[in-house]
């Protein structure tokens, strides 16, 4: 798409983790209060069925950043680093003469902490490298941060040092933008921004602020289908739920975790607000590509399950939400089956930057309006671990396939079953859809060559890590967590 300089948009794409759109005003949510995110859904377009490319960090925002699937950059792991010499969509918008900006998480492996963008702020709490020193500490909230029960134990009033990082990166993001105002008005400067934001919120640690907790305390309802434990439950699921002591959950801690992580959402609103305001007071919002979504969803309890590393709607669903005034239709609902893959096409076609040539996007913006109708309606996730967990989804219309390398598949009808609680994969009747999806994971997908690749790497990061822990290397993008942020009342 060709543009003058000063025709060319300017972009704003925020991206937080961990938050279930389910828990979100303008998908639904009659409790969770979203105003700003909600704001952004009438000025623009909701998507009501994007997926993430696998439910878990790394893998997901990497495979966002290159467009390509987890297998094909050899990253399914938070341990897993992206190759430099893969070019992601920061690459093509400085290609196309943006300079693009990152402000907070990325959540990259490695020494390579830009990945194409041209200047990071903030950075990330996390080590760059593994076995990087100093480790985290979370003090008080020490392993609530990982999928383990101390996450449910230790939920409620308190501090979540991600929060105390999202609020420097809040702050970083509007000083960014107010510094672009007053460059526009001085006529300093007439080129386009580029510029991403990473928040670590509503990841757990369950853990909010006494003022945001209290707003939710009594109101946010229990899960819809806390799926109590016994031997119906798919294999991979009963063996989760025993790994991270989950098979039994209190009432207690279900509804401190679900009213904190409630509360968490709305600080994320707050945050987002913070940005929008910055923008519309600054007089950048006319021509501003604004994108929210998230790396995964959040379980909250619903199937008995907590974090995210399923393929239930809960967790590989992600919110997401497009505004650009004057291009896209405003309070439009898409539903058709679109991937985090696809939002990287569309915005670097909004951008006018070159398209990736390895990526699976595809550009939304003939669909949004109106030039065409055709989509390929389907989106893959993938999730693979080190302890032999070799799977792969795909949603196609109506239908959604799980596959469990070694175990039994599982087989959704979203259209007739939203909630996930009739698997069809043993009804004779859908054998056809069975067998059509099943062919359509296996293209180009080899569960064993996975497998295989996955035990390679995982003698690599013995090495890394022992490299690490000796040489020291200097962590050039990290954020300095204290252990005093993290406490629970």
């Amino acid at each position: 798409m060709p543009y003058t300089f000063g025709e060319r948009p300017n972009l704003l794409y925020i991206h937080s983790d961990q938050h279930n759109p389910f828990v979100t005003g303008c998908y639904g949510d009659p409790v969770v209060q979203t105003p700003n995110l909600d704001r952004l859904a009438a000025q623009g377009v909701v998507f009501d069925s994007a997926y993430c490319p696998s439910p878990i960090c790394v893998p997901s925002r990497m495979s966002t950043l290159t467009g390509r699937h987890p297998h094909e950059n050899d990253c399914w792991t938070n341990e897993h680093a992206l190759d430099s010499g893969i070019p992601t969509m920061a690459h093509a918008m400085g290609a196309a003469g943006y300079w693009p900006v990152l402000v907070g998480r990325m959540h990259a492996r490695g020494p390579d902490q830009l990945h194409g963008y041209a200047e990071r702020l903030v950075g990330d709490h996390s080590p760059n490298y593994l076995g990087g020193a100093p480790g985290v500490d979370h003090g008080m909230l020490t392993g609530t941060q990982g999928p383990a029960r101390v996450s449910l134990e230790k939920s409620g009033i308190g501090q979540n040092a991600y929060e105390v990082h999202d609020e420097y990166v809040t702050a970083a993001t509007v000083h960014r933008l107010n510094e672009l105002g007053v460059a526009r008005r001085s006529g300093v400067l007439d080129e386009p921004f580029s510029l991403s934001v990473g928040l670590m919120l509503p990841h757990q640690p369950f853990v909010a602020r006494r003022e945001d907790y209290e707003r939710y305390a009594g109101k946010v309802p229990p899960p819809d289908h806390p799926e109590p434990w016994g031997d119906h439950l798919h294999p991979y699921h009963r063996w989760w739920r025993e790994r991270c002591g989950i098979v039994e959950v209190t009432e207690e801690e279900v509804m401190r975790a679900r009213t904190a992580y409630w509360a968490l959402v709305d600080r994320v609103d707050h945050m987002v607000g913070q940005m929008l305001d910055a923008l519309e007071r600054n007089g950048l919002a006319e021509n501003t590509l604004i994108v929210y979504s998230s790396d995964h969803g959040e379980q909250v309890g619903e199937h008995g399950l907590w974090w995210k590393q399923t393929f239930y709607e809960e967790s590989a669903r992600v919110p997401l939400i497009m505004s650009w005034p004057g291009h896209l239709p405003e309070g439009l609902r898409y539903d058709g089956v679109v991937s985090a893959l696809d939002v990287n096409a569309t915005i670097l076609d909004a951008l006018g930057a070159p398209a990736l040539a390895a990526s699976h996007g595809r550009t939304l913006l003939p669909i949004l309006r109106g030039e065409s109708d055709a989509w390929h309606d389907t989106a893959f996730t993938e999730y693979c671990t080190d302890e032999g967990c070799i799977q792969r989804m795909v949603r196609r219309g109506d239908w959604k396939l799980n596959f469990y390398h070694g175990q039994p598949p599982q087989l959704f009808n979203l259209h007739e079953d939203p909630k996930e609680l009739n698997d069809c994969a043993g009804d004779p009747a859908c054998r056809e859809v069975l067998d059509e999806l099943s062919a359509v994971i296996l293209d180009g997908w080899d569960p064993d060559a996975v497998w295989a690749r996955m035990q390679e790497k995982i003698g690599d990061q013995e090495v890394l890590t022992a490299w690490a822990r000796r040489v020291k290397p200097p962590e050039t993008h990290r954020w300095p967590l204290r252990p005093e942020m993290d406490y629970i009342e």
